[in-house]
């Protein structure tokens, strides 16, 4: 899933975040589209025969939603009080959920739901009690054991707990009532603007019926809705569409079954009034897919970027980890009242509007890259997060880290692959550094929790991610395939943690990682220092790297941890090094294994001095200080082969710049001609045949006031000065390339619009 305000950051600045909407009943419209429909009587059989025992006929006179049912030993338990949540504390569940069928009628005061599950008890069940999660807007009906109504139970203000079950495998049948249009959390199933949805991701799922709702209790689910034919004639859930049809009474039902075991957070229903679009994509085995994107009817012509994305990732999943879709069919529906950014049930994957619906009228260029990045990362948790799943919600970055990373180097391989970095790091300095560094910090995976909804941070995200990134940079691309497909060889189907990630990556590598495991518990952004020095006489370079990890809110304590430094060197002809350390050649970039609080690498064999070229790719998320100089800067800015340190040497200087000129004050402001050179030298690649333009036009971006003020000491910010400095920086670079730069625009422009990357990259 993306949070509102992580799909936010991806989108053009200046754009609105999308509102959160109190759900409402409204006239519902009375044409649109139906749903094509297939009939697998068979499958459509057993579910009937698993739900098809009467309901009890009091199933809607219950007035109490929180009030203990009959029991044989009951008792009324106030609200508890949030309590905080230890990882420490994990027992695994002693019930296992084999199968699920759920049945639900929707309807417009009520919404009946019929959940009848197939439990197993483990082997050291002993009679366990079973406790059910379940909110106290959910209004309990009947439960029933193997056919039998079931009263050995407690109901408090989280759920239900069971005694006194059979120690066999048996069928748990459990109805409630809800009402989805009163339901203004939009977690669970509710309605708005005439459409029932959903959202049970992270605890969404117990405000729809009593469930063991946690991510390690993963079943098999097959769903039946019924609703009115008129007012709803889109009926979707989970996996493949197996039977549909009419009933009596105007009402229509579909039946949807998903073979892949998943936790109920993934669980997903849509019902409504939608238009759609559809498309085929075939596999890399031949089997045809299709894929329908579902929103307003006079929205259908603003979703064919998104199906393009959306083929796009299915494609290169393939190619880059050999993971081919596994159902017959992909649906996407695109919805404003939709509380999250993106969700990635399984099968159905539901999206806030915005990050779906995008013209040349309505969308920037940016907002085509966030949709096609988001769609992305949608798809690609099918295995990363779906099909390998989260033992418990402490492993939230798992799926979330993994999954980023994932969608991020999907969007560098459409795109430019050094844009897309700095655009990552960029954001991750941003924000991410800063959480690291003030009182909400925590490790990408926390010790304890008090409400989930809390975690859903960009450390988790994004520092997730850059952990994940660190593996492939440490084992290289082929290591990281080789941990990727050993992860879903012994996972698929699992619920794990980030331990069994880690296993498999240096399992399949043969690699001792074991000081990189504190990048899981510890937070705080690391502070890494990185001196270069030359010797003449002996033909060496040599890096001396130290490491403090600040101290964080309940962490004051904290040890090294292992850092991949990918350094470079480059000589005075402006090509990179040959690099041998300790005999060992290591081509033109070596990566530095940094574990210690200090330590000295010696490069031999090095003929003339060089600039170091350090933390190339932004290798490791720390804060990095060296001893290069302006001359240094000047010249990696020209040379250096790698896109984020050319990119990041001139934003170094244009950073010292504005901040001398800060201090400085108004009076003597004063341009440094250098860099203005620099500039015009950056400018003037744009000539060549294989430019790449959105790596210039982000090159020539000044920081931003923000990224200024954040670098100058706590209690001398003053906003009008560091407004100066920046606006003098920026007309006065603008006067003197004046001619380049409208030269440049000239050569750029096109009479007719394009989105394909290259005209993306010409208008930047």
């Amino acid at each position: 899933a993306l949070p509102t305000e992580t799909a936010r950051r991806r989108r053009a600045p200046g754009r609105s975040r999308a509102r959160r909407r109190i759900p409402e009943t409204t006239p519902e419209r009375a044409s649109a589209p139906t749903m094509r429909s297939s009939a697998r009587g068979v499958a459509s059989a057993a579910f009937r025969a698993l739900t098809s025992r009467p309901k009890p006929s009091n199933a809607t006179s219950r007035t109490s939603a929180v009030k203990p049912r009959a029991m044989t030993t009951a008792t009324e338990t106030p609200t508890e009080a949030p309590k905080t949540i230890y990882l420490k504390d994990y027992e695994r569940p002693a019930y296992a959920f084999e199968r699920v069928n759920l049945d639900f009628e929707l309807g417009e005061a009520t919404t009946t739901v019929t959940s009848t599950v197939r439990v197993r008890p483990a082997n050291d069940a002993n009679g366990k009690s079973l406790f059910l999660n379940g909110d106290e807007s959910v209004e309990l009906a009947a439960i029933e054991v193997d056919g039998a109504k079931f009263t050995t139970y407690e109901r408090t203000g989280k759920g239900i707990t069971l005694r006194a079950l059979p120690t066999e495998a048996f069928d748990l049948r459990v109805t409630t009532t809800i009402k989805p249009q009163e339901n203004t959390a939009l977690e669970g199933l509710y309605k708005s603007s005439g459409n029932f949805c959903t959202q049970c991701e992270a605890e969404g799922f117990r405000r729809i019926t009593f469930y063991q709702d946690r991510p390690d209790v993963m079943s098999i689910f097959t769903t039946r809705i019924t609703a009115d034919k008129t007012k709803y004639p889109v009926l979707l859930g989970n996996g493949n569409l197996v039977d549909s049809g009419d009933l009596e009474g105007g009402k229509h039902f579909t039946v949807w079954e998903d073979p892949w075991a998943k936790p109920c957070y993934l669980f997903a229903l849509v019902a409504g009034d939608l238009g759609m679009v559809e498309d085929k994509f075939k596999t890399m085995t031949g089997k045809e897919v299709t894929l329908r994107i579902f929103t307003e009817t006079h929205n259908l012509d603003k979703c064919a970027h998104a199906m393009t994305s959306l083929i796009k990732s299915m494609k290169w999943d393939e190619d880059t980890y050999g993971l081919e879709y596994d159902l017959e069919l992909f649906n996407i529906v695109a919805v404003d009242d939709f509380n999250m950014g993106a969700m990635e049930n399984k099968s159905l994957n539901i999206f806030n509007s915005r990050l779906v619906l995008a013209t040349p009228q309505s969308a920037t260029d940016a907002d085509y890259a966030a949709i096609e990045g988001v769609v992305a990362h949608e798809y690609f948790h099918n295995y990363t997060g779906n099909r390998v799943t989260c033992r418990d919600w402490f492993q939230l970055s798992l799926k979330e880290g993994l999954t980023v990373y994932r969608d991020q180097e999907f969007s560098a391989d459409m795109n430019s692959r050094g844009v897309k970095r700095i655009g990552d790091v960029s954001r991750l300095r941003m924000a991410q550094f800063a959480q690291d560094a003030g009182p909400m910090a925590h490790p990408i995976r926390p010790e304890s929790y008090i409400k989930m909804d809390n975690f859903y941070t960009v450390t988790v995200y994004e520092k997730g991610a850059e952990v994940v990134r660190m593996y492939e940079t440490l084992l290289g691309k082929d290591g990281f395939r080789k941990g990727m497909d050993l992860y879903f060889e012994r996972h698929d189907g699992q619920a794990v943690t980030t331990e069994d990630f880690f296993a498999a990556m240096c399992d399949a590598n043969g690699a001792d990682l074991s000081t990189f495991k504190p990048w899981y518990s510890q937070a705080g952004t690391p502070r890494v220092t990185a001196n270069g020095s030359y010797d003449a006489a002996a033909k060496t370079f040599t890096l001396e790297c130290s490491q403090v990890v600040p101290k964080t809110p309940g962490q004051d304590s904290k040890v090294p941890v292992l850092c991949p430094i990918a350094v470079g060197l480059v000589g005075p002809d402006g090509a990179d090094m040959n690099l041998t350390i300790d005999g060992k050649s290591h081509g033109t970039t070596a990566v530095l294994r940094f574990d210690q609080a200090s330590a000295t690498y010696t490069f031999t064999g090095v003929d003339a001095k060089p600039v170091p070229s350090i933390l190339r790719n932004f290798s490791a998320p720390v804060r990095l200080t060296t001893n290069l100089t302006q001359d240094d800067l000047l010249f990696l800015m020209a040379n250096d082969s790698d896109a984020f340190n050319r990119w990041e040497a001139g934003q170094t200087l244009l950073r010292n710049l504005c901040l001398d000129l800060i201090k400085g004050g108004e009076q003597s402001f004063k341009m440094n001609d250098a860099i203005t050179a620099a500039m015009r030298t950056i400018l003037s690649g744009a000539k060549a045949a294989d430019a790449d333009k959105s790596f210039i036009a982000r090159a020539m971006m000044v920081p931003s006031e923000g990224e200024l003020s954040d670098m100058l000491e706590e209690g001398t910010v003053d906003p009008a000065a560091v407004h100066a400095a920046r606006d003098f920086v920026m007309k006065t670079l603008a006067t003197e390339l004046r001619a380049e730069l409208e030269a440049t625009a000239q050569a750029n422009s096109a009479a007719v619009y394009s989105n394909e990357p290259a005209d993306r990259a010409a208008r930047s």
